[in-house]
């Protein structure tokens, strides 16, 4: 009996609080959880979304969602413990933003990069470094010269500024510099089945760079009709090869300005007489005559050549230029 009621005495103990019974503990559990007060991010979710909805910036690296966190946090009433990577677990749950990862097999790199929503492969693209553009095969077909693949996608990124060579252009010098293949990026980031071909190209504070329209109504920076036109022809393997830049140069007949692609190649200053293969492709191409004559005038100081590593080409004795021989 003493020990029954020992026994009695200790359940009750347990189980009772304030007047509570044994069937009121588990929902006190309940209504506690169901009562548990809400994350500073979920206090200020209405203005974090509305922050991101509203700005006109569409892509972001984890260093910018970072910036907006520092910036905002005081604002938001955001707790000291939240991390940046509770706040994008956060926006990826309750908003639009989305994760893409781009990855380079050659440098064993990986860049992640996040979106507001949708965005098309060429904001991706441009988001991978600050000031770079879109280029080359990428250009000819958003300018419309052609239809190349799209989901490879080339992108100008501009070494520093070099001092200028010296040295003096010679015959045995060109010879020898094209007789090999030409020098391509290994620097390739994937994303799926896109490729993304990071080009350092030469220093020029982005002359002939523009902002259009892409695809999907998205603002893109690319260079101009002129300076693609220049470009394709520095480095014709970033746009398909020689056949396929000259169909490009058939098809910005009557767009281009001579006097604008003229003034460019003066400012992009190449050592090499771009000019002669520039003259040559519109001459197989049916530009104006006063056109092909501007580009004469620059001079015929040596021969030169439309690619390299040709093996057997055809000559023009016209623009003192070697081309392929199978060039259509």
């Amino acid at each position: 009996m003493i020990g029954q009621g020992l026994l009695r005495f200790r359940i009750n103990s347990r189980v009772l609080d304030h007047g509570r019974g044994i069937y009121t503990t588990p929902m006190i559990g309940n209504l506690r959880g169901r009562m548990a007060r809400p994350t500073s991010l979920n206090r200020a979710k209405k203005e974090i979304l509305s922050r991101f909805s509203e700005a006109s910036q569409k892509v972001y690296s984890e260093t910018e969602i970072a910036r907006v966190l520092r910036e905002k946090r005081n604002a938001w009433e955001l707790a000291e413990s939240t991390r940046v990577s509770d706040f994008i677990s956060f926006l990826e749950k309750h908003g639009e933003l989305k994760k893409y990862q781009f990855r380079s097999e050659y440098y064993n790199r990986k860049i992640t990069r996040y979106s507001w929503g949708k965005a098309s492969l060429y904001e991706l693209a441009l988001s991978i470094k600050q000031r770079a553009y879109l280029c080359h095969a990428t250009a000819v077909t958003l300018h419309g010269l052609a239809k190349l693949n799209r989901k490879m996608i080339y992108l100008n990124v501009e070494q520093s500024t070099k001092p200028s060579g010296n040295g003096s252009l010679t015959q045995i010098g060109i010879d020898r510099a094209f007789s090999g293949k030409q020098r391509q990026s290994n620097l390739i980031y994937s994303y799926y089945s896109t490729s993304i071909t990071m080009i350092a190209g030469k220093n020029t504070n982005r002359l002939g760079v523009e902002e259009i329209l892409g695809p999907a109504s998205e603002i893109i920076r690319v260079t101009n009709l002129e300076r693609t036109l220049i470009d394709i022809v520095v480095r014709p393997a970033y746009a398909g090869g020689p056949t396929q830049v000259l169909k490009a140069y058939r098809a910005a007949k009557g767009r281009i300005s001579i006097d604008h692609l003229i003034d460019m190649l003066k400012g992009l200053d190449y050592v090499y007489p771009y000019h002669q293969p520039i003259g040559f492709l519109m001459q197989e191409a049916g530009y104006p005559k006063q056109c092909i004559d501007r580009l004469r005038t620059l001079g015929l100081d040596h021969d030169f050549y439309l690619a390299h590593g040709m093996q057997q080409p055809e000559y023009s004795q016209d623009w003192r230029l070697f081309y392929p021989n199978d060039l259509k």
